[in-house]
């Protein structure tokens, strides 16, 4: 029997582009199986450490698909793909050489908070959205 596909994003909980890209995954993922947890939170602390992630991997997003951790570029081009529909036309993408894609991605990252803000606290999700994330 096949397991399903796990997919876990960790996230800044206080970056507002990261919030707004959350709930575009939320919008579109169907079938409600992609996970969230913020950097910030106990469980996305524990992951960190678990899979020792590298400094500058910090301010990315980072998702896990069965327990294989992505990071920067490569996981929202991934993540985007586990969409389906429309969104896998982004895969293509993928065979860009990593060290393009990210230097794009490294500049955002770098200036998020400068470019779209930053809250004080960390999202908190609705009554509908809280069983999508982990704790």
């Amino acid at each position: 029997m096949k397991k399903d596909k796990e997919i876990i994003v960790l996230f800044d909980g206080v970056c507002i582009l990261c919030n707004g890209f959350v709930n575009f995954i939320v919008k579109r993922d169907e079938k409600a199986i992609i996970k969230f947890a913020t950097l910030q939170s106990n469980i996305g602390k524990i992951i960190l450490q678990k899979k020792v992630i590298k400094d500058d991997e910090m301010n990315s997003v980072i998702v896990l698909i069965n327990d294989e951790i992505y990071t920067k570029s490569t996981a929202a081009i991934l993540l985007l793909v586990e969409l389906g529909g429309f969104w896998k036309c982004v895969y293509p993408f993928y065979f860009i050489p990593k060290f393009i894609r990210d230097f794009f991605y490294n500049i955002i990252a770098k200036n998020r908070y400068k470019i779209f803000g930053k809250k004080e606290t960390c999202m908190i999700p609705s009554k509908e959205l809280a069983a999508r994330f982990i704790q």
